[in-house]
């Protein structure tokens, strides 16, 4: 009697015991039915199993395999696929996971702020949208908004959806149309991941670490450090009086938020960084409007470091600049925003594989959200077509070149202008200014000569030195290329701007 129970009791804890050891393998979030995964190249699959525990993955006629290490963790390469029938992905540890519905096609990020974010069920034509939306073999999925300095490995809440008229309202806006141009010109299902987060700051982005390293952004991570103190000496304080707990919940607010450095990189990025994709479309800047000099650095380590860690080399990364908004201005001014566009434009030439959708012309003074998000997503879409697909159509919009003085006139040339000039509406061209040594801008007359050049000039500057072309929050402009691609914002000068000592 006594053996049998002492047998009994230890089978008992040699099960208890592996009850505790022992756990089910997991997948992060990204992993779901309905899924896509990149064609033509490797494809990272990752989980968490018992340390040391064999894992074996499984999809159509691959069989890959791998030990979670100390920490549980283990992760496969799947060989490269082409687009196929719905595949099964099947994971087995101490248990199995079955993934179904899994295409093969091209996998892009949408990310940014706000006007990526931006829903179907805000854009124009919402109804005629939704009552179209029959493209099953375009998937997205959105990830929750979550700011944290510790990363966050899955969010087991959200899962990849397939297009139809009952869920493409939850779509991102720009993301579903530059899907469903990809879709519609090289026929392969599109996944795309939508990690947007309104009113985020571009160093909410980025690895706190890679922040800390430039001393470049030492003003930058020193705020927040002084915050951080604040909080602790707070909370370590033991009773506080009403103004230190209004100062608490607001600092704490601040810290879970969408601008501190590396909250989203940590609480979202983190949980799908690795995936793999083609590339990536970005809307995002109008919350580092203010800080538009630091934003030529900024937004450039962020892509860089974006790229470094996903471990796909370069991958193609295409931007929206910012739109036209606010109160238009009848004389000319400052424009942290124009600084800002201008910010932007410069990361082309400072990076490979970069590319800029041009939207001056399509944004809403009284709204920081312009609801035309077809547009936006059919210029980002040219840039893709033609560089990662092989299109042969025109992608970039026109810019700035050089200049050359001409007496009391500034004669500008320009590149990437397709088929030369087409001024929309009226004739006479809008949105150049032009100013002497004393740097103040006037309203100038353009002339468009015969080799495609523009004349710029005005009566009171006699002695130009730089012009400007859509230098404000929200210029009125009208010069198109025969693409229909608006004229990139630009100035001949580089003098000090009004945010050059924002940081």
């Amino acid at each position: 009697m006594r053996a049998s129970f002492s047998r009994t009791a230890i089978m008992l804890g040699f099960a208890l015991c592996c009850s505790i050891t022992m756990a089910d393998v997991k997948l992060p979030n990204i992993f779901t039915d309905s899924m896509v995964l990149q064609r033509d190249q490797e494809n990272a699959v990752w989980g968490k199993a018992s340390a040391g525990e064999a894992v074996a993955v499984h999809i159509g006629s691959q069989k890959k395999s791998a030990t979670a290490d100390s920490d549980g963790n283990w992760k496969v390469m799947l060989d490269p696929m082409s687009v196929g029938e719905p595949l099964e992905l099947i994971v087995k540890g101490q248990n199995e996971i079955r993934i179904t519905d899994v295409l093969v096609g091209e996998v892009w990020i949408c990310s940014g702020q706000s006007n990526m974010q931006w829903s179907i069920n805000a854009s124009n034509n919402v109804d005629l949208e939704k009552a179209s939306a029959n493209y099953p073999n375009i998937r997205m999925i959105n990830f929750p908004q979550v700011g944290v300095q510790e990363p966050i490995w899955s969010h087991d809440d959200r899962k990849w959806m397939v297009c139809n008229p009952q869920n493409v309202g939850n779509f991102s806006a720009v993301g579903y149309f530059f899907a469903r141009q990809l879709h519609q010109t090289l026929g392969v299902p599109i996944g795309m991941i939508n990690n947007a987060w309104g009113g985020s700051a571009c160093e909410a982005w980025i690895n706190r670490e890679t922040l800390s390293a430039d001393p470049q952004f030492k003003p930058l991570i020193a705020r927040w450090e002084e915050n951080e103190q604040r909080v602790a000496e707070l909370t370590g304080k033991g009773e506080l009086n009403e103004e230190e707990k209004k100062q608490l919940g607001g600092l704490q607010n601040q810290m879970r938020g969408n601008s501190r450095p590396g909250n989203i990189y940590n609480g979202v990025l983190k949980s799908h960084l690795g995936y793999g994709i083609r590339g990536s479309i970005w809307y995002q800047g109008e919350s580092n409007a203010g800080r538009a000099y630091q934003y030529r650095e900024l937004f450039p380590l962020m892509i860089s470091s974006w790229r470094k860690e996903w471990g796909q080399g370069d991958f193609p990364f295409y931007w929206v600049q910012l739109a036209d908004f606010m109160a238009e201005n009848s004389e000319p001014m400052d424009s942290a925003w124009a600084e800002l566009r201008e910010a932007q434009t410069m990361t082309m030439a400072k990076l490979p594989n970069t590319g800029q959708a041009v939207i001056i012309d399509i944004g809403e003074g009284k709204d920081i959200h312009p609801r035309n998000k077809v547009d936006v997503g059919m210029r980002l879409a040219r840039w893709a077509l033609a560089n990662e697909y092989g299109l042969s159509i025109s992608y970039r919009s026109p810019e700035y070149q050089s200049m050359e003085l001409q007496g009391n006139q500034i004669v500008l040339s320009f590149a990437h202008v397709d088929g030369g000039w087409r001024p929309f509406d009226t004739n006479e061209l809008h949105g150049f200014t032009i100013a002497g040594e004393d740097k103040k801008f006037v309203n100038a007359r353009a002339t468009l000569m015969q080799d495609g050049r523009i004349a710029v000039s005005a009566d009171s500057v006699a002695e130009p030195k730089s012009v400007r072309y859509a230098w404000a929050n929200n210029p009125k402009v009208n010069l198109y290329d025969r693409s229909d691609l608006p004229l990139t914002p630009f100035r001949t000068d580089d003098w000090p701007g009004v945010t050059i000592n924002s940081h």
